[in-house]
């Protein structure tokens, strides 16, 4: 990772779903990044109903607010690296 703010710690965008029970996405990156030592931003792309035994339904954000919310992050922080995972789909039909 690049070492890039005064102290050294990178920042580092996760763009992935949220798991309310904390095992996976956006909640679980974050925790994970922290536990490296980066500054861990979040960008929500799906919602979930779930538990740590079963998901029960899936959300899409819409991409406009998705971009919203990437464009928002990049325009005050700057970001090191990314990481992506669960983008769900969005289909207008």
């Amino acid at each position: 990772m690049a070492e890039s703010t005064k102290n050294g710690i990178p920042n580092v965008v996760t763009i992935a779903g949220i798991d309310p029970s904390g095992g996976a996405g956006v909640l679980a990156d974050v925790k994970a990044m922290s536990a490296c030592g980066a500054y861990a931003c979040g960008v929500v792309a799906a919602l979930t109903a779930q538990n740590t035994k079963d998901v029960t339904g899936v959300s899409p954000v819409s991409p406009d607010f998705l971009r919203d919310q990437i464009d928002t992050l990049f325009s005050d922080v700057r970001i090191d690296a990314v990481k992506i995972g669960m983008l769900g789909t969005y289909r207008t039909d």
